[in-house]
């Protein structure tokens, strides 16, 4: 079993690879991989897309690297390999990402990337530190099997400016409030998206990697 970590030079990885390395031993979960080839993300059996950044820099550099979004394309959408992405890697999932100028995402999940506008005045963008998560889906039955062993009132870590907003409201798995609704975590078919950093999240974000790498879609 591969895992790959794709690093398209958008964010410290360091972390997020540390993270996926304890919990994949912990579960058995096979190898970690942190690469930018694409012929190393066509034979991952998951793939994990992290970013940082503003979303027209992070999807021009991930364009950038021939092939590799090619590679993670057909390796998702064709091949049904799950997918996580994290932070500016979820919101590159959207149709529109209107941060400084409108750019094209992968339209994986229908929506659109827009400011956060809290609307108490006194609460600050970016939005930074920990909040609660909220499961959008409170029977244990229909949960996605991401949520395994997680409860709204557990904690994540955000950091973030801007915020998934979801067409469909059956792909917002768990939100948080911040002077409204903040989407933290999407999902469809074999895609995931968290808008936190599982890797900054503690226990929370160690159960969330470790049901990602033993979910079988």
């Amino acid at each position: 079993m591969l895992t790959v970590l794709v690093d398209y030079d958008s964010g410290n990885l360091h972390s997020a690879e540390k993270a996926f390395q304890r919990m994949a031993l912990e579960t058995n979960a096979g190898k970690i991989l942190v690469t930018s080839r694409p012929e190393d993300v066509a034979r991952a059996d998951r793939i994990v897309l992290p970013g940082d950044g503003a979303f027209p820099a992070c999807r021009k550099a991930l364009g950038s690297y021939g092939g590799l979004f090619e590679a993670i394309s057909e390796s998702v959408t064709t091949r049904a390999r799950p997918f996580l992405g994290i932070c500016v890697g979820m919101q590159m999932m959207a149709t529109w990402g209107r941060e400084y100028e409108d750019t094209k995402g992968f339209d994986w999940i229908p929506g659109e990337v827009v400011k956060i506008t809290p609307s108490d005045p006194s609460l600050k963008v970016p939005h930074m530190g920990w909040n609660d998560l909220v499961l959008d889906h409170p029977d244990a039955a229909a949960r996605h099997p991401i949520l395994n062993g997680i409860e709204t009132g557990d904690h994540a870590y955000f950091v973030h400016s801007y915020h998934f907003k979801v067409a469909n409201p059956a792909h917002r798995l768990a939100h948080c409030d911040y002077g409204g609704d903040i989407t933290a975590l999407i999902g469809r078919d074999t895609m995931l998206g968290m808008q936190f950093h599982p890797e900054k999240s503690q226990a929370l974000g160690l159960r969330l990697i470790a049901n990602f790498l033993t979910w079988t879609p």
